[in-house]
């Protein structure tokens, strides 16, 4: 299956079917879950692109995310450098780049969201609070954003007039995954000194992040609420996309449910522990999303 994908995906050359199976299993190492949706709920020729925006998106976050502030914006000064290079046409750079650069020539959306993401990276460099909401969707707009634009861009539809509602979907979309992503870390993000629930929230209820207590509880309901309408708004991308990608969409924000739901089930707990849906849950999520995809299959090809 995987060879026929890179074959469908015009990856020919026999190093870079390589690079793009290496960056395959380093996907499936961090980020199984998802490798699992794409292969199961996504056309055969998009499957490697995907790899290889994730791939970049992931190595880039690791490169940056270690060290002291000062350590952590050489290495986003280098790496920013080398991946200039590599979209230039150097082929000179580690295997994701060559993946990333040659996923760029086929689908040339790609170049200019791994240069926005680039720019924000500066952010994620440089950030330790959130002082309000505001300030979070700067953060949401300027970093997280173009890291889902990477992938989502290869999803996004062809006509000019459909772009701004997929554009705007894809914001709430990962402001709400944004949102539930700080509420799971709590514990460890504030250990780390780098809470990202807005700092208004938190004096506003009187929260202790680090003790479990009603205040918590009640701010973590406040901020799933909020979540949860950008996941309701977000649920316009079914209705712009080609219909070949819905069953991956509907699974994309179907697990997102699972995440707030799990995170409101948490509660205070938070302080003290992560968060996660149960397995079982996702599970059958994509399995009912593959057996739709399949029986849609099947009815055109009876048709």
């Amino acid at each position: 299956m995987w060879k026929r994908a890179l074959d469908r995906a015009g990856v020919g050359e026999r190093r870079l079917r390589r690079d793009y199976t290496e960056q395959r299993r380093a996907v499936r190492r961090f980020a199984a879950a998802e490798y699992a949706a794409a292969r199961l709920l996504l056309p055969a020729d998009l499957l490697p692109h995907v790899v290889a925006a994730v791939a970049f998106m992931h190595d880039t976050d690791d490169r940056i995310d270690r060290g002291t502030p000062d350590e952590r914006a050489a290495a986003l000064t280098e790496w920013d450098a080398l991946v200039r290079k590599s979209l230039a046409g150097d082929g000179s750079g580690p295997s994701v780049l060559r993946c990333l650069a040659h996923t760029a020539e086929r689908h040339p959306d790609v170049r200019a969201h791994a240069e926005e993401f680039l720019l924000g990276c500066a952010r994620e460099v440089a950030w330790r609070s959130l002082a309000d909401d505001e300030e979070l969707d700067r953060y949401v707009r300027e970093y997280s954003l173009p890291a889902l634009m990477l992938t989502a861009c290869l999803l996004a539809p062809l006509e000019p007039s459909a772009r701004a509602g997929f554009t705007d979907g894809c914001h709430r979309l990962i402001r709400a995954m944004q949102r539930i992503d700080f509420l799971e870390d709590l514990a460890e993000d504030v250990r780390a000194g780098r809470p990202g629930v807005p700092a208004d929230a938190v004096a506003r209820h009187g929260a202790d992040l680090t003790r479990p207590g009603p205040a918590l509880g009640a701010l973590v309901e406040e901020q799933m609420d909020r979540a949860a309408v950008d996941l309701s708004a977000a649920a316009l991308l079914a209705d712009v996309v080609d219909s070949s990608y819905l069953p991956f969409v509907r699974a994309l924000i179907g697990v997102q449910r699972l995440r707030l739901d799990a995170v409101r089930r948490a509660g205070a707990s938070l302080a003290t522990r992560g968060s996660g849906p149960r397995p079982s849950a996702a599970v059958l999520l994509l399995l009912r999303e593959t057996a739709a995809r399949r029986g849609r299959g099947r009815a055109r090809r009876g048709a």
